[in-house]
Protein backbone atom coordinates (compact mmCIF):
# COMPACT_ATOMS: atom_id res chain seq x y z
CA UNK A 1 0.00 0.00 0.00
CA UNK A 2 1.40 3.39 -1.02
CA UNK A 3 1.37 6.74 1.31
CA UNK A 4 2.77 10.04 0.62
CA UNK A 5 6.26 9.10 1.25
CA UNK A 6 6.29 5.68 -0.14
CA UNK A 7 5.11 4.72 -3.32
CA UNK A 8 4.25 0.92 -4.43
CA UNK A 9 5.05 0.97 -8.24
CA UNK A 10 3.27 -1.32 -10.62
CA UNK A 11 5.17 -1.40 -14.09
CA UNK A 12 8.04 0.39 -15.60
CA UNK A 13 6.40 3.55 -17.17
CA UNK A 14 4.70 3.67 -13.22
CA UNK A 15 8.26 3.30 -11.67
CA UNK A 16 9.99 6.52 -14.02
CA UNK A 17 7.28 8.33 -13.52
CA UNK A 18 7.31 7.93 -9.79
CA UNK A 19 11.21 8.70 -9.92
CA UNK A 20 11.11 11.44 -12.16
CA UNK A 21 8.46 13.53 -11.18
CA UNK A 22 9.38 17.07 -9.29
CA UNK A 23 6.37 17.79 -7.74
CA UNK A 24 6.66 16.30 -4.18
CA UNK A 25 10.18 18.27 -4.13
CA UNK A 26 9.79 21.08 -1.03
CA UNK A 27 12.60 22.83 -2.91
CA UNK A 28 11.10 23.19 -6.47
CA UNK A 29 13.75 22.59 -8.65
CA UNK A 30 13.59 24.64 -11.28
CA UNK A 31 16.49 23.86 -14.32
CA UNK A 32 16.68 20.08 -12.94
CA UNK A 33 15.61 17.63 -10.28
CA UNK A 34 17.12 18.51 -6.34
CA UNK A 35 17.26 14.83 -5.99
CA UNK A 36 19.65 11.97 -5.15
CA UNK A 37 18.84 8.29 -5.36
CA UNK A 38 20.28 5.14 -3.40
CA UNK A 39 18.87 2.00 -4.66
CA UNK A 40 18.60 -1.41 -2.12
CA UNK A 41 17.94 -4.69 -2.98
CA UNK A 42 15.28 -5.60 -0.35
CA UNK A 43 12.48 -3.20 0.42
CA UNK A 44 12.83 -3.87 4.02
CA UNK A 45 16.75 -2.54 4.35
CA UNK A 46 17.26 0.66 6.46
CA UNK A 47 19.59 3.14 5.96
CA UNK A 48 22.25 2.14 8.18
CA UNK A 49 26.13 2.83 7.60
CA UNK A 50 28.90 0.19 7.19
CA UNK A 51 30.19 1.83 10.38
CA UNK A 52 27.00 1.29 12.25
CA UNK A 53 27.25 -2.57 11.10
CA UNK A 54 30.62 -3.28 11.91
CA UNK A 55 29.91 -2.68 16.20
CA UNK A 56 26.07 -2.15 16.37
CA UNK A 57 25.65 0.76 19.60
CA UNK A 58 29.01 0.89 19.88
CA UNK A 59 30.33 2.26 16.38
CA UNK A 60 31.30 5.83 17.63
CA UNK A 61 33.62 4.35 19.90
CA UNK A 62 35.82 3.02 16.83
CA UNK A 63 35.52 5.89 14.61
CA UNK A 64 38.34 7.73 15.17
CA UNK A 65 40.81 4.71 15.42
CA UNK A 66 39.46 3.37 11.81
CA UNK A 67 40.27 6.62 10.50
CA UNK A 68 43.53 7.27 11.97
CA UNK A 69 44.83 3.93 11.07
CA UNK A 70 43.18 3.93 7.56
CA UNK A 71 45.55 7.73 7.21
CA UNK A 72 48.47 6.42 9.17
CA UNK A 73 48.66 3.20 6.88
CA UNK A 74 47.71 4.11 3.92
CA UNK A 75 49.89 5.65 0.66
CA UNK A 76 50.49 9.10 1.39
CA UNK A 77 49.23 10.47 -1.93
CA UNK A 78 45.98 8.40 -1.60
CA UNK A 79 44.03 11.42 -0.78
CA UNK A 80 43.64 14.61 -2.85
CA UNK A 81 43.46 16.48 0.67
CA UNK A 82 45.09 15.90 4.03
CA UNK A 83 41.73 16.93 6.27
CA UNK A 84 38.97 14.50 7.56
CA UNK A 85 36.06 14.78 4.84
CA UNK A 86 38.70 13.20 2.19
CA UNK A 87 40.15 10.78 4.41
CA UNK A 88 36.27 9.47 4.91
CA UNK A 89 35.82 9.71 1.13
CA UNK A 90 38.70 7.59 -0.02
CA UNK A 91 38.05 5.28 3.10
CA UNK A 92 34.57 4.77 1.76
CA UNK A 93 35.35 4.12 -1.98
CA UNK A 94 37.55 1.03 -0.92
CA UNK A 95 35.34 -0.53 2.08
CA UNK A 96 36.29 1.51 4.97
CA UNK A 97 33.76 1.40 7.26
CA UNK A 98 32.46 4.76 7.48
CA UNK A 99 29.30 7.04 8.50
CA UNK A 100 29.08 8.08 4.70
CA UNK A 101 26.36 6.40 2.61
CA UNK A 102 26.53 6.30 -0.91
CA UNK A 103 23.69 8.08 -2.99
CA UNK A 104 23.83 8.96 -7.01
CA UNK A 105 22.37 12.04 -9.17
CA UNK A 106 20.86 8.83 -11.67
CA UNK A 107 17.85 7.60 -10.75
CA UNK A 108 19.13 4.27 -13.63
CA UNK A 109 22.58 3.85 -11.29
CA UNK A 110 20.01 3.33 -8.20
CA UNK A 111 18.18 1.00 -9.90
CA UNK A 112 21.10 -1.12 -11.27
CA UNK A 113 21.76 -1.51 -7.14
CA UNK A 114 18.16 -2.20 -6.75
CA UNK A 115 18.12 -4.89 -9.18
CA UNK A 116 22.08 -6.18 -9.49
CA UNK A 117 21.95 -9.17 -6.44
CA UNK A 118 20.07 -12.20 -8.14
CA UNK A 119 19.94 -13.43 -4.47
CA UNK A 120 17.28 -10.66 -4.02
CA UNK A 121 15.17 -11.51 -6.96
CA UNK A 122 12.52 -13.21 -4.73
CA UNK A 123 11.88 -9.75 -2.53
CA UNK A 124 10.85 -6.17 -3.29
CA UNK A 125 13.50 -3.67 -4.10
CA UNK A 126 13.22 0.26 -3.22
CA UNK A 127 14.83 3.58 -4.34
CA UNK A 128 15.13 6.40 -1.87
CA UNK A 129 14.99 9.73 -3.07
CA UNK A 130 16.10 12.79 -1.42
CA UNK A 131 15.65 16.37 -1.63
CA UNK A 132 19.21 17.59 -0.97
CA UNK A 133 18.61 21.44 -1.40
CA UNK A 134 15.44 21.01 1.38
CA UNK A 135 17.76 19.31 3.76
CA UNK A 136 20.42 21.97 3.70
CA UNK A 137 18.23 24.59 4.32
CA UNK A 138 17.72 23.10 7.87
CA UNK A 139 21.52 23.50 8.53
CA UNK A 140 22.91 25.62 10.91
CA UNK A 141 25.44 28.40 10.48
CA UNK A 142 28.26 28.33 9.39
CA UNK A 143 27.37 25.08 7.74
CA UNK A 144 24.65 26.58 5.23
CA UNK A 145 26.28 29.92 4.75
CA UNK A 146 29.11 27.78 2.67
CA UNK A 147 26.00 26.30 0.41
CA UNK A 148 23.60 29.36 0.30
CA UNK A 149 24.93 30.90 -2.66
CA UNK A 150 24.84 27.82 -4.03
CA UNK A 151 21.17 27.54 -3.42
CA UNK A 152 21.20 24.96 -0.83
CA UNK A 153 23.02 22.92 -3.23
CA UNK A 154 25.42 20.32 -2.84
CA UNK A 155 29.06 20.32 -0.71
CA UNK A 156 32.36 19.34 -1.59
CA UNK A 157 34.67 18.45 0.65
CA UNK A 158 36.56 21.49 0.30
CA UNK A 159 33.18 23.54 1.82
CA UNK A 160 32.71 20.90 4.55
CA UNK A 161 36.47 21.44 6.07
CA UNK A 162 35.73 24.95 6.24
CA UNK A 163 32.77 24.70 8.26
CA UNK A 164 34.03 21.98 10.44
CA UNK A 165 37.33 20.83 10.11
CA UNK A 166 37.10 17.72 11.41
CA UNK A 167 34.13 14.73 12.46
CA UNK A 168 34.79 16.21 15.94
CA UNK A 169 33.83 19.42 15.08
CA UNK A 170 31.07 18.27 12.94
CA UNK A 171 29.56 16.17 16.01
CA UNK A 172 29.39 19.29 18.01
CA UNK A 173 25.97 19.87 16.02
CA UNK A 174 24.33 17.00 17.35
CA UNK A 175 23.72 18.07 20.91
CA UNK A 176 22.57 21.34 19.56
CA UNK A 177 19.97 19.78 17.09
CA UNK A 178 18.98 16.74 18.84
CA UNK A 179 19.53 13.58 16.90
CA UNK A 180 22.21 15.10 14.57
CA UNK A 181 22.17 17.25 11.05
CA UNK A 182 22.55 15.88 7.23
CA UNK A 183 24.38 16.76 4.79
CA UNK A 184 24.91 15.76 1.16
CA UNK A 185 28.79 16.31 -0.78
CA UNK A 186 30.12 15.33 -3.78
CA UNK A 187 33.46 13.16 -3.31
CA UNK A 188 36.77 14.15 -5.34
CA UNK A 189 37.02 12.10 -8.50
CA UNK A 190 39.00 9.61 -7.31
CA UNK A 191 39.13 7.40 -10.19
CA UNK A 192 36.41 6.35 -12.91
CA UNK A 193 33.71 4.54 -10.89
CA UNK A 194 33.25 7.36 -8.65
CA UNK A 195 32.36 9.46 -11.97
CA UNK A 196 30.72 7.03 -13.80
CA UNK A 197 28.11 6.43 -11.31
CA UNK A 198 27.71 10.20 -10.20
CA UNK A 199 28.56 9.35 -6.59
CA UNK A 200 27.48 11.31 -3.75
CA UNK A 201 27.89 10.82 -0.03
CA UNK A 202 25.94 11.61 3.17
CA UNK A 203 27.02 12.36 6.60
CA UNK A 204 25.12 12.53 9.85
CA UNK A 205 26.52 14.12 12.97
CA UNK A 206 26.01 11.08 14.38
CA UNK A 207 27.96 8.21 13.85
CA UNK A 208 25.78 5.73 15.44
CA UNK A 209 22.76 7.20 13.29
CA UNK A 210 20.78 5.30 10.97
CA UNK A 211 19.72 7.70 8.11
CA UNK A 212 16.35 6.02 7.36
CA UNK A 213 15.22 6.95 11.06
CA UNK A 214 16.23 10.47 10.03
CA UNK A 215 14.42 10.65 6.89
CA UNK A 216 11.36 9.20 8.67
CA UNK A 217 11.10 12.08 11.02
CA UNK A 218 11.05 14.60 7.80
CA UNK A 219 8.88 12.92 5.79
CA UNK A 220 8.21 15.93 3.58
CA UNK A 221 11.81 15.60 2.09
CA UNK A 222 11.85 12.06 0.29
CA UNK A 223 10.12 9.40 -1.36
CA UNK A 224 10.98 5.68 -1.22
CA UNK A 225 10.27 3.80 -4.45
CA UNK A 226 8.84 0.21 -3.74
CA UNK A 227 9.54 -1.98 -7.01
CA UNK A 228 7.70 -5.35 -6.98
CA UNK A 229 9.85 -8.14 -7.50
CA UNK A 230 7.89 -9.77 -10.22
CA UNK A 231 9.28 -6.22 -11.99
CA UNK A 232 13.21 -6.70 -11.16
CA UNK A 233 13.93 -8.62 -13.99
CA UNK A 234 11.93 -6.40 -16.65
CA UNK A 235 13.77 -3.19 -14.88
CA UNK A 236 16.76 -5.42 -15.87
CA UNK A 237 16.62 -5.95 -19.06
CA UNK A 238 15.58 -2.21 -19.20
CA UNK A 239 18.93 -1.12 -17.18
CA UNK A 240 21.42 -3.38 -19.99
CA UNK A 241 19.40 -2.37 -22.79
CA UNK A 242 20.43 1.63 -21.51
CA UNK A 243 24.28 0.00 -20.74
CA UNK A 244 23.77 0.50 -17.23
CA UNK A 245 25.70 -2.42 -16.53
CA UNK A 246 28.52 -3.52 -14.38
CA UNK A 247 31.20 -3.05 -16.58
CA UNK A 248 30.15 0.63 -16.85
CA UNK A 249 29.66 1.60 -13.34
CA UNK A 250 32.87 -0.43 -12.51
CA UNK A 251 35.28 0.01 -14.94
CA UNK A 252 38.03 -2.51 -15.19
CA UNK A 253 38.37 -6.38 -15.68
CA UNK A 254 36.10 -6.91 -12.33
CA UNK A 255 33.17 -4.77 -13.51
CA UNK A 256 33.42 -6.87 -16.63
CA UNK A 257 33.46 -10.11 -15.35
CA UNK A 258 30.71 -9.23 -13.17
CA UNK A 259 28.65 -7.96 -15.99
CA UNK A 260 29.50 -11.19 -17.94
CA UNK A 261 28.55 -13.68 -15.00
CA UNK A 262 25.25 -11.99 -14.87
CA UNK A 263 24.45 -11.13 -18.39
CA UNK A 264 25.28 -14.83 -19.09
CA UNK A 265 23.58 -16.83 -16.11
CA UNK A 266 20.46 -18.03 -15.37
CA UNK A 267 17.14 -16.46 -15.04
CA UNK A 268 16.77 -16.26 -11.13
CA UNK A 269 13.37 -17.90 -9.95
CA UNK A 270 11.23 -15.33 -9.18
CA UNK A 271 8.73 -16.23 -6.05
CA UNK A 272 7.30 -12.60 -5.79
CA UNK A 273 6.50 -11.59 -1.78
CA UNK A 274 3.12 -10.87 -0.27
CA UNK A 275 3.40 -6.92 -0.75
CA UNK A 276 3.81 -5.51 2.66
CA UNK A 277 5.07 -9.03 3.77
CA UNK A 278 8.47 -8.59 6.07
CA UNK A 279 11.58 -10.28 5.01
CA UNK A 280 14.84 -11.33 5.93
CA UNK A 281 17.01 -8.15 6.97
Amino acid sequence: MSTPSEIRVKDWPHLMSALTDDKWQPSCGKYRANVVYRGLSHATYDLHTSLFRLREGASGKVEQHLLRNFRKYAHRETSPGDWDWNWLSVGQHHGLPTRLLDWTFSPYVALHFATSNLQHYDRDAAVWCVDYVATHKLLPAPLYDEIASLGGGLFTTEMLNRAAKNLAEFDKYRDLWGGGLLVFFEPPSLDDRIVNQAAVFSAVSNPTACLSDWLRGHRDLYRKIIIPADQKWIIRNHLDQANITERVLFPGLDGLSAWLLRYYGNRPTVHPQTPGAPGPN
